[in-house]
């Protein structure tokens, strides 16, 4: 037998629900950025990036609330850094980048009249220009 309404809906359209997660904090309605959990054991109050599913005994937190965040007295919070966040190069690692770059870029042949540590070249290597080399055959 067949039913006479025709397909049931898998899901039903609502205003209600949202994809998107938000603030657990009351009256808050902006989107969660971290989860918050405490570790009963050891007194202390993790805070890191949102995790993957909403968990019942997690609460998820905006940035706002996750900035101010306090512990209880006795109480020690951890952050833990955002993994996907990229970690902002500091003026010493720019610097090394750019020594790096102009010294790959140096011809072998100022390279070695500098006495800057140069190697000691390769039997095989035939020719170099830049970070590249010309590699003689093993027949040969």
């Amino acid at each position: 037998m067949e039913s006479r309404r025709g397909p049931l809906k898998s899901a039903v359209p609502s205003n209600i629900v949202s994809p998107v997660r938000r603030c657990s904090r009351t009256a808050c309605g902006r989107p969660a950025v971290a989860t918050l959990t405490y570790v009963y054991a050891d007194s202390t109050a993790v805070l890191g990036p949102l995790a993957t599913y909403a968990e019942p005994h997690c609460y998820d937190l905006c940035a706002e609330h996750s900035e101010r965040l306090t512990a209880p007295r006795g109480w020690e919070v951890v952050r833990l850094l955002d993994g996907s966040a990229p970690a902002r190069p500091s003026g010493d690692d720019l610097e090394a980048l750019a020594n790096a770059v102009r010294e790959a870029a140096r011809p072998q042949e100022r390279a070695a009249e500098g006495g800057g540590g140069g190697r000691a070249a390769d039997p095989m290597e035939v020719a170099r220009r830049g970070h590249l080399r010309v590699l003689r055959s093993p027949d040969n």
